[in-house]
């Protein structure tokens, strides 16, 4: 009986420290994110000094902020960007340019529990894409209900931007680099990569505590479940030696997605660095997907 309840014991305190990486992941703040996309040269400093930008706060439907900047361009178009995991809206800033020279109006932001952004836990898209939504309407607030708004996240961010879009698909195209396309799938593989944890039983633990502390079940971010649900135009984009994120994540969700889609698999890449490895390619594959949509 003792060597049972020590063992169950074990599994607990385990379950209750993976959990907490889960729901509270460390996250690094504006000063940091900033100098960590400058010494990785992911961000001109001249350039991102000198260019206009607004500090705009954004009501969450859950009563905290989400902190943005917006980079105003003069135009009717606009692109929100969404950061991955652990991040803040900094590593969304390589994509600027992309977009900036192309005419839109650039909104980046912090997700919840990230940044400087409110939110007290993280839910990988479950949440977040409610605050995608949130933005979507300052968006609208701001330019009016026939706004042209594009949609661009990376890791989390992507998995949020699917999950946001199959909640109202009213964007007029999404970009979407190394989602997940399931997290408890994504939560094994990390599980046992990093920590050599396996599945059975401390997900199914861990799955418990996360219902009990957050209101919602690992099954219910499942981007590969809501993805046939988009109709509009989405560009799928992964590094085609990521291990963090399966490549073939992304493969999947483009195979299942209704309407236009292009896939573009980045040669030489790891997690997010199809854009750094590959930037001239990744700019004439995202110039052709507009065209193709008759936006640029």
């Amino acid at each position: 009986m003792i060597i049972i309840f020590s063992i169950l014991l074990i599994l607990l305190v385990i379950s209750l420290y993976f959990s907490s990486i889960i729901i509270y992941p460390k996250t690094i703040d504006h000063h940091k994110g900033l100098a960590r996309e400058i010494k990785l040269g992911r961000i001109n400093e001249e350039d991102f000094n000198s260019i206009e930008k607004e500090e705009v706060i954004i009501k969450s439907p859950f009563n905290y902020s989400l902190f943005g900047l917006f980079f105003n361009n003069n135009s009717n178009k606009t692109v929100i960007i969404c950061h991955g995991i652990s991040l803040n809206l900094y590593s969304s800033i390589k994509y600027l340019p992309l977009y900036y020279i192309k005419g839109f109006n650039v909104l980046v932001y912090d997700h919840r529990n990230h940044g400087k952004s409110g939110g007290k836990t993280t839910t990988y898209g479950y949440y977040e894409k409610y605050d995608l939504k949130a933005c979507v309407d300052w968006v609208k607030g701001r330019y009016g209900p026939d706004a042209l708004i594009g949609i661009h996240g990376e890791s989390m961010g992507a998995a949020t931007v699917i999950q946001y879009a199959a909640l109202e698909d009213v964007a007029a195209f999404y970009v979407v680099d190394c989602p997940y396309s399931d997290l408890k799938s994504e939560l094994v593989i990390r599980s046992w990569e990093d920590y050599m944890l396996p599945k059975f039983p401390i997900i199914n633990i861990c799955n418990l505590i996360n219902k009990v502390v957050t209101g919602v079940f690992f099954e219910q971010v499942s981007p590969i479940n809501e993805i046939s649900k988009i109709k509009t135009p989405m560009l799928f984009i992964h590094g085609a030696l990521d291990k963090y994120v399966p490549t073939e994540m992304t493969i999947d969700l483009f195979n299942k997605k209704n309407g236009l889609k292009e896939l573009y698999i980045a040669p030489n890449s790891g997690h997010v660095e199809s854009y750094s490895n590959n930037k001239d390619e990744y700019n004439l594959i995202l110039d052709k997907f507009l065209k193709l949509i008759k936006i640029n």
